[in-house]
């Protein structure tokens, strides 16, 4: 039987943005109703793959599960849950020998997570978080019956997918070497400690690479696409330099953060090849990922380059495009 994962993160969406600027709000409450709206979209094909859901400390993959509309095999993945981030790779990495798609509802940090562990299955990312690059705002049912789609058999995976890029960063300093990964940005930003985690003052980055870039994006990716177009399946990236808006060659408009429009100074951007790098040398910064500041660096050398190894996000417009027309949703006379 065809089978669909279902990750649902309850801490995507709720951090401080929600309260200092405009971005939108997902509470427990509506990723309930959205983890529902997944399972009940499976129905659109005759024969509905079987759900596996990863447990959550809130509760709601648990929910959407006893509440699964009727004809559907639904389970709750037998995994730990400590309420941390590790529970999403660690369902992850068991949905990817064990499932046709996942199902994700959460933000850029959730679909990161995600991606470090699941492998070639193809990802069906929803927006319920604070910063949303790589998700897409669609409707739970749109999600679910785009996943039955493919997981039944009746749309090729590899035709409604896209391998998305990513982004590394290697640390050396005098506390070592340490590596990240980020799916849509890395930058390095003028702070002295993480504290809260978002990023809420674009005059703090000092520059980055990214993945993608969009002026349609919020963010980084955002600040980028103001001056260069980068398609997440098109290798390499972006890398640029910043700097205070009034003594740089070139300024940009971008959207920032959720809620805000910036005018930001750029010194120097440029397209990078696949592993090409962009290099700071930082007395104090922190190291942000995917528009979440991350880890804190002291005299450090910082390495950040595009690796076009990543996920692959599903497509939701390519998935009913390609059925439209035929009479895969006749259910007879």
């Amino acid at each position: 039987m065809a089978l669909v994962g279902l990750i649902v993160n309850p801490a995507a969406g709720r951090d401080i943005r929600r309260l200092t600027g405009g971005a939108s709000v997902s509470d427990n409450y509506a990723k309930r109703r959205s983890a529902e709206s997944v399972l009940e979209g499976l129905t659109i094909v005759d024969d509905p793959p079987g759900a596996l859901v990863m447990p959550d400390k809130a509760g709601i993959g648990q929910d959407a599960v006893e509440t699964a509309p009727e004809g559907i095999d639904a389970g709750v993945l037998d995994v730990p849950v400590s309420g941390e981030r590790t529970d999403t790779r660690r369902a992850a990495e068991r949905f990817r020998d064990a499932v046709d798609v996942v199902v994700v509802l959460g933000g850029d940090g959730t679909n990161r997570d995600v991606a470090a562990t699941i492998g070639p299955v193809p990802v069906a990312a929803v927006s319920t978080g604070t910063n949303n690059v790589v998700p897409t705002p669609i409707d739970g049912t749109t999600a679910g019956a785009a996943a039955a789609l493919v997981a039944a058999g009746e749309v090729r995976a590899e035709e409604v997918t896209v391998s998305h890029g990513t982004v590394a960063a290697t640390v050396e300093s005098s506390a070592g070497t340490e590596r990240l990964r980020g799916l849509a940005t890395l930058g390095v930003v003028d702070r002295s400690f993480v504290g809260t985690r978002a990023v809420l003052d674009a005059s703090e980055f000092i520059g980055g690479v990214v993945s993608r870039a969009h002026p349609s994006e919020i963010g980084l990716s955002g600040v980028a696409g103001a001056l260069v177009a980068h398609e997440p399946d098109e290798a390499g990236g972006v890398g640029v330099r910043l700097g205070p808006a009034e003594s740089t060659p070139r300024r940009v408009r971008a959207m920032t953060v959720p809620g805000g429009v910036d005018v930001v100074g750029v010194e120097a951007w440029n397209p990078l090849d696949d592993e090409e790098e962009l290099r700071f040398d930082v007395e104090d910064a922190v190291l942000s990922v995917d528009g979440e500041r991350h880890l804190a660096l002291q005299d450090a050398h910082v390495a950040v380059r595009p690796v076009s190894e990543g996920p692959r996000i599903l497509r939701f417009d390519a998935v009913f495009d390609a059925v439209r027309g035929r009479r895969c949703f006749d259910v007879g006379e």
